[in-house]
């Protein structure tokens, strides 16, 4: 089978979407448990529970990081190359604090001073914390616009932001909403994993972010459509040729980021994932049916992730300073040939990827609890 160029551009806007849904869902609700450590475990042994709920999965979830990583590297390189220039501060920043996650789950449990597990306890919840408000932020930023040029002559890259300049309000908000969703999603998980104290906070934890969250996201949702410009592209070559990046004319106006919305109805059903995921995860798990709560929470966390690609389509991130330099999923790519091999090896690996890893979840179900710990207590984390 022949794929064409403008084809397979499509299919690698897709692919990533799925690795980045596939990180969020998988190791957010690890990170969402991180986040709940400190204060959904009031004793040791509650803690141990908490953190080998996630013990047995949290380092195959942080391969779609990884993976996503080098998806974008190798069919986005200049979003890879522009992204890792312009963030650089907030990506180390990211990526230090979750230095605390392998170090945290190893060490934590082998020297029974309350001193030295209590400070690992928070270096776990940084790791949890931190980098989920450091990706919000940063899609946050997307949706305005990165200040970043591209030279006409060298075609190199420009980035003329700071930091700081990252936590602006909107920013800020989006960072919010991706700390509570990945809570949220954390505390659904731990419902499902534990009993007794635990399980019961983390009910109370599902029913205060879900609240917090639906908010939040009703609050993006007024600001992104009324108060946020969006970008629109009004002139381009063909999408199935290969050109640079400012070969394009793009215009920024209020309401452009609903175009897609507009023009393709059914992409609806992601903020509907995201609103009605939520809604029924909190519904669920008040009813006391943990299955339920986690599968409709891992809808909405999906759901979010989804409506932030579908309002950016196709601009994977566009310029704020320089509009034609915005990059997209037809400008910013490899070349015909690189995405083909890829495409080839996505299609035999993706589904093993999926295939082990729903097998270890299968193997590892099940409830944890303060007796199995006590059990296991010199092998558990």
């Amino acid at each position: 089978m022949e794929l064409d160029y403008e084809t397979l551009k499509l299919i690698w806007w897709g692919f990533v979407g799925l690795l980045l849904v596939g990180f969020a869902i998988t190791d957010g609700f690890d990170m969402g448990v991180g986040t709940l450590l400190p204060f959904l475990g009031k004793t040791d042994e509650e803690r141990r529970v908490i953190i080998n709920a996630v013990g047995p999965t949290w380092e195959g979830n942080q391969t779609w990081l990884i993976t996503a990583g080098g998806a974008t590297f190798a069919a986005w390189p200049l979003v890879y190359a522009t992204a890792f220039s312009g963030f650089y501060a907030a990506l180390i920043l990211a990526l230090f604090a979750l230095f605390f996650r392998p170090v945290g789950f190893d060490y934590r449990s082998k020297i029974e001073d309350p001193r030295w597990r209590g400070a690992w306890d928070w270096g776990l919840f940084i790791g949890g914390t931190v980098p989920p408000v450091i990706f919000g932020v940063a899609f946050g930023n997307l949706l305005q616009g990165v200040p970043f040029h591209f030279d006409a002559e060298t075609m190199g890259v420009t980035y003329t932001g700071s930091f700081w300049q990252l936590l602006n309000p909107f920013g800020l908000l989006a960072g919010v909403i991706s700390l509570v969703m990945l809570t949220f999603h954390g505390a659904t998980f731990l419902q499902l994993r534990t009993v007794g104290a635990v399980q019961a906070r983390a009910t109370d934890a599902i029913a205060l972010s879900g609240k917090i969250l639906l908010v939040a996201l009703a609050l993006a949702a007024v600001w992104s459509t009324f108060l946020l410009d969006g970008y629109r592209i009004t002139s381009m070559p063909p999408a199935d040729t290969a050109f640079m990046p400012l070969a394009k004319t793009v215009v920024r106006e209020s309401g452009a980021w609903i175009g897609n919305y507009l023009a393709h109805p059914w992409m609806l059903i992601a903020p509907l994932m995201a609103f009605g995921g939520t809604f029924g995860a909190m519904r669920a798990s008040a009813d006391e049916r943990p299955v339920a709560a986690f599968i409709l929470s891992s809808a909405a966390v999906g759901g979010v992730v989804l409506t932030a690609g579908f309002s950016l389509f196709p601009f994977v991130m566009p310029s704020s300073t320089d509009l034609n330099s915005s990059l997209t999923a037809w400008d910013a790519v490899s070349s015909h040939h690189t995405l083909k091999i890829m495409f080839w090896a996505t299609i035999f690996f993706l589904p093993l990827i999926v295939l082990y890893t729903s097998w270890v979840y299968r193997v590892m179900r099940g409830k944890v609890t303060v007796e199995s710990i006590r059990a296991t207590t010199h092998t558990s984390y």
